[in-house]
C-alpha cells in the first residue's frame, strides 16, 4: 500500500513584533529579578559583610547550646548568601555525649546543626546561619540544615517515640522559618546525598512516621510560609 501524502499544514495565528516586543520585556523582567535576587545575595559574601552573632543564641526553642569546634562547619548569612531549602536526616552511629564530644574535635572534620537524643532532647551546634560539615557535599551543605539522630542504623529500639517527636518539632520548626515543603524532595537522607559514602539514617528510620509527625507539628502551628527574599542591610 502507498504511504499517503500529508496535507499541507494550516499556518497558525501570527505574533505581531508588539508581542515578540513585551514577550521579549517579559523574559528580561524575569532575568532582572532573578539577577537582583543573585546580586543581594553576593553581597552578602562581600568580606566584612555579616550577621551579629550572639554566643551561645540558639535558633530551635528548647535547644541546649554546645559550640562545635570551629574546624568543622564555616562562617556564613544564610539564608540571606545562601538559600536554606532542605533538610538532611542523619544517625550518629554512636551515643549522644560521645557524638557531642566528635563535633567539639578540630580533627573530627564533620558536624551537624543538630543531635537529637533518644530521650528527646536536642543539642544545637551550629548556628543556622552558618554552613555544618555534615553531608559529605559542599553545595548540599550550603542549603540544608543537618539533624543528627543518637543511635545506630541497625537497632530499631533507638529510634524512640520521644526522638521521633522532638526530631519532627525541630524539623517543622525549620520547614516553617524557611518555607520548606514537608516531603521526601526537600527532607532527605544522609544516604541520599550525591557523593556520599553514608547509608544512614537507614531502612530503619520510619519516613511515613516522621513526615507525618512533620505534617502534624505544622498544622498545629501554622503553614510554612514562602521564603523571604534576601535584602542587604540599609
Amino acid at each position: 500500500m502507498g504511504s499517503k501524502v500529508d496535507a499541507a499544514p494550516k499556518a497558525g495565528p501570527r505574533r505581531t513584533r508588539r508581542a515578540v516586543l513585551f514577550g521579549g520585556l517579559g523574559v528580561f523582567a524575569v532575568a532582572a529579578v532573578a539577577g537582583q535576587d543573585e546580586l543581594r545575595r553576593a553581597w552578602w559574601l562581600l568580606p566584612g559583610v555579616g550577621k551579629p552573632r550572639k554566643e551561645g543564641e540558639v535558633d530551635h526553642a528548647g535547644a541546649g547550646w554546645t559550640s562545635a569546634s570551629p574546624a568543622n562547619w564555616r562562617m556564613a548569612d544564610r539564608p540571606e548568601d545562601y538559600r536554606v531549602d532542605r533538610i538532611v536526616v542523619h544517625v550518629t552511629q554512636g551515643s549522644f555525649a560521645s557524638s557531642v564530644d566528635a563535633f567539639k574535635s578540630p580533627f573530627h572534620q564533620a558536624s551537624a546543626h543538630y543531635i537529637v537524643g533518644q530521650d528527646g532532647r536536642v543539642e544545637q551546634m551550629v548556628r543556622e546561619m552558618d554552613v555544618a560539615f555534615h553531608s559529605g557535599n559542599r553545595t548540599m551543605n550550603e542549603r540544608s540544615v543537618g539533624i543528627e539522630h543518637e543511635g545506630f542504623v541497625d537497632r530499631p529500639q533507638d529510634f524512640t517515640e520521644a526522638m521521633y517527636a522532638a526530631s519532627a518539632r525541630l524539623a517543622a520548626d525549620v520547614c516553617r522559618r524557611y518555607g520548606i515543603p514537608v516531603d521526601r524532595s526537600h527532607i532527605l537522607a544522609h544516604s541520599e546525598v550525591r557523593g556520599t559514602d553514608h547509608t544512614d539514617p537507614g531502612p530503619l528510620w520510619d519516613w511515613d512516621r516522621y513526615l507525618g509527625l512533620v505534617h502534624s507539628e505544622l498544622a498545629a502551628g501554622g503553614a510554612a510560609p514562602a521564603p523571604a527574599p534576601a535584602k542587604a542591610p540599609s
